[in-house]
């Protein structure tokens, strides 16, 4: 195992747009199309979108600078960063690890939503599902995940597609990749946005998404709001880490953070705002959970000129939004067999897609063959998410705040943050610095440790 020594030559992102568009293509994914709109709706709407608001400026923000800064300081993968920062002998490397399993854990289970996704780009072509009847849409989401094979084929289809994008490497793939694609989303998020908005009945989904009922916050919504500013901005699971070690040298970290924390709001929000009023004006249920989105968009298409061509470029753009994260995410194991073991780039991505395809076929099935499988009442589907986004990610974040805090402490934290003293930004540092060591620690447990009704 190559665990120290000077790092070898590696690839990295080539520009400053370059480092924007990938790690906003890590940040915004299925997070902000699938996963934030049907949690808004399962957790009472605006009430909780305020929560997550807070919880993504005490919590995630914070949390992903001190991601970004450690990996671009170290240039090495997530194990191996902790590892060379932290002093000898003590294991911070297991931090690393945690954010290992974690990245698996959420591949094996996203990388089935984003088989049901690339599967409806070729069910819009064929406009099956272009329908205003909730009976249409719900009956052809259910029939797609009810099928074992068409399942199983789906998300291997899409592991061998990120594995190929992968094999390109950082500069080429990742980078190459998202710089082209990303900006393509917002365009369309905005045309669907305005169109959902002109349905009649879109005032009611806007007071939903808008309008908050305090009352409806309870611990459990907390932990969830949490659980998903750490999911849709990719930290606490080595990704941030592992990109920050591509980062270079100029890049201005707080500022870069900051614009991909609020662009990556506004896609959710553009999400929210192209789906809930459809909720409303169709008669859909906002609490129908995770296949809102794949029953609420057909009709939104179904009801506007030329509907059956955007469906099909609102799919390919979505699928190309989970593309962007997935490609972060299996690059977090990828590296470390890479970099820690000294396994060549292919046969690490070769070993990761192969156990994925394992581990993750237990997930692509929770709705047909394992559906009766259940751990603590969860499938394996819904256990994955639930341990990853509740108790892993939540845990890497705590054990990286007081890495970060107490072990590296202010001075090399100013020293990375301000580029050397290139940037003049220690007003803002010295607070970020506070809310990183105590803040966000602090937050964290207390938000997890009741939502679990530890206490």
């Amino acid at each position: 195992m190559r665990s120290g020594g000077a790092p070898k030559a590696r690839d990295g992102f080539t520009s400053s747009f370059g480092v924007l568009a990938a790690t906003l293509g890590s940040a915004v994914g299925l997070g902000n199309i699938w996963k934030f709109p049907y949690l808004t709706g399962t957790n009472g709407g605006a009430g909780f979108l305020v929560v997550y608001v807070l919880a993504t400026l005490l919590v995630g923000l914070p949390v992903m600078i001190s991601e970004i800064m450690l990996g671009r300081k170290a240039k090495r993968d997530a194990v191996t960063t902790l590892a060379t920062l932290a002093p000898k002998g003590q294991p911070w490397w297991l931090i690393g690890a945690f954010g290992v399993f974690s990245a698996f854990l959420i591949m094996a289970f996203y990388s089935e939503v984003a088989a049901w996704v690339f599967a409806y780009i070729f069910k819009a072509i064929g406009g099956e599902i272009l329908s205003r009847d909730p009976k249409v849409t719900s009956g052809a989401f259910s029939a797609l995940i009810a099928d074992p094979k068409q399942s199983l084929l789906w998300q291997w289809a899409v592991l061998a597609l990120i594995g190929g994008i992968l094999l390109l490497g950082v500069s080429k793939g990742i980078e190459a990749v998202t710089k082209k694609l990303m900006p393509l989303l917002f365009v369309l998020l905005v045309l669907i946005g305005v169109r959902s908005l002109m349905l009649p009945g879109a005032s009611q989904g806007l007071a939903f998404l808008f309008t908050p009922d305090f009352s409806k916050i309870t611990p459990a919504v907390m932990l969830t709001a949490v659980g998903l500013a750490f999911f849709k901005l990719s930290i606490g699971m080595g990704t941030m880490i592992t990109y920050g070690s591509y980062f270079r040298d100029d890049q201005n970290i707080p500022a870069t953070t900051f614009r991909v924390m609020c662009a990556d709001l506004f896609v959710s929000l553009l999400a929210g705002i192209a789906i809930f009023p459809a909720v409303f004006a169709f008669g859909f249920q906002p609490a129908a959970g995770p296949s809102l989105l794949f029953i609420t968009i057909p009709a939104v298409f179904a009801s506007m000129p030329l509907g059956h061509v955007f469906m099909v470029v609102f799919f390919v753009l979505t699928a190309i939004a989970a593309t962007g994260a997935m490609l972060s995410i299996l690059e977090v194991p990828v590296s470390v067999l890479s970099e820690r073991f000294g396994i060549s780039r292919v046969k690490s991505t070769v070993i990761n897609l192969l156990l994925l395809a394992v581990v993750g076929s237990g997930c692509a099935l929770s709705n047909s063959l394992t559906a009766d499988v259940k751990i603590f009442g969860m499938t394996l589907f819904d256990l994955f998410d639930f341990l990853t986004s509740n108790v892993l990610m939540p845990l890497g974040g705590i054990f990286l705040c007081l890495f970060t805090g107490w072990v590296w402490k202010y001075e090399r934290f100013r020293d990375a943050l301000s580029n050397g003293g290139v940037l003049s930004n220690e007003t803002l540092l010295k607070p970020l610095f506070f809310v990183v060591r105590i803040v966000s620690p602090a937050l964290i447990l207390v938000v997890m440790l009741k939502g679990l009704k530890v206490f």
